[in-house]
């Protein structure tokens, strides 16, 4: 249940080259605010046919692309009254289940994001830009599913910032 989104990019070298068999998993809150999982207790209602998770391989050129719902946000009280803006995880895999690199994919213009410590955690605005989609009208499907594109690059000045740990 929620807004039927696609998020699509792709994995990107520091030279801007397409990274191929990229192993790309995402996993998020449903439309509610709510993730399947036993820690959250938000009051919000579960959608039994979400699991909030999948799992996909870049191609050749190192294009993915996701079938989802648009999260939504959720309080998560670290302080009063304190949202979460709607966002993706995502882990990108190496050759190796050793190489992760772990970030979020946030979406334009959230109201929120001027209050979220993890988003504002990133202090350069045009890295904090680099975690945010932009909508992509021409890949919206009409009647069906509005569209993001999220290029992840993995190193160097243009690298999207990455969770520490």
């Amino acid at each position: 249940l929620g807004e039927r989104i696609i998020v699509h990019g792709h994995v990107l070298d520091e030279d801007g080259r397409g990274v191929p068999n990229t192993l790309i998993e995402i996993w998020q809150a449903n439309a509610c605010g709510r993730y399947i999982h036993v820690r959250d207790q938000h009051p919000a209602p579960l959608d039994p046919n979400f699991t909030g998770a999948g799992r996909t391989q870049s191609d050749a050129s190192g294009y993915y692309k996701f079938v989802t719902i648009k999260p939504g946000a959720y309080p998560w009280g670290n302080h009063y009254n304190a949202w979460r803006p709607a966002h993706i995880h995502f882990s990108v895999f190496g050759h190796s289940f050793i190489s992760r690199l772990v970030t979020q994919m946030y979406f334009p213009g959230d109201p929120l994001f001027a209050f979220d410590p993890i988003f504002n955690s990133v202090p350069n605005e045009e890295a904090r830009a680099r975690i945010v989609s932009s909508f992509d009208l021409e890949n919206t499907q009409p009647e069906w599913a509005l569209c993001y594109r999220f290029d992840i690059v993995l190193r160097g000045r243009n690298a999207t910032p990455m969770e520490n740990g």
